[in-house]
């Protein structure tokens, strides 16, 4: 099983039906041989806008994806963890944290659709995968 961690375009992107990666951004998220790990940052950044504007089968996609993925709550030692990655890597915010997030759940692997000339590929100690390059 590959530990993955899921970014907030991926969800998105799965869920609104972005042309290009919608449809590889559902093929991964449908691997069984992957156990989905996501933040609680993640989830404040896809959840409420669908909630808020009525789009009831997005919510619905998003709360199902969290109520199956293992989720890493934020702490005060996790943001103390992020300073530390966006200060080497060069990241914003909310990517520190989520980078912060995937290396304490041991992920292989960091999902995103960011592309390949981003900080967020800079980041050593776990595989940066752009959806946009599978």
């Amino acid at each position: 099983m590959t530990r993955t961690f899921i970014d907030a375009g991926v969800l998105i992107a799965a869920a609104c039906g972005v042309p290009g990666i919608a449809d590889i951004a559902l093929r991964l998220l449908d691997e069984p041989q992957r156990v989905f790990v996501t933040s609680d940052l993640v989830r404040l950044e896809v959840v409420p806008k669908p909630s808020y504007h009525g789009y009831k089968d997005e919510v619905a996609f998003h709360e199902e994806f969290f109520a199956n993925a293992r989720r890493i709550a934020v702490s005060k030692q996790l943001l103390e963890e992020a300073l530390r990655e966006a200060c080497q890597f060069g990241l914003s915010a909310c990517d520190a944290i989520h980078v912060a997030a995937a290396k304490r759940a041991k992920c292989a692997e960091f999902l995103t659709t960011e592309k390949p000339s981003k900080p967020l590929f800079r980041v050593s100690g776990i595989t940066v995968v752009s959806v946009r390059e599978v």
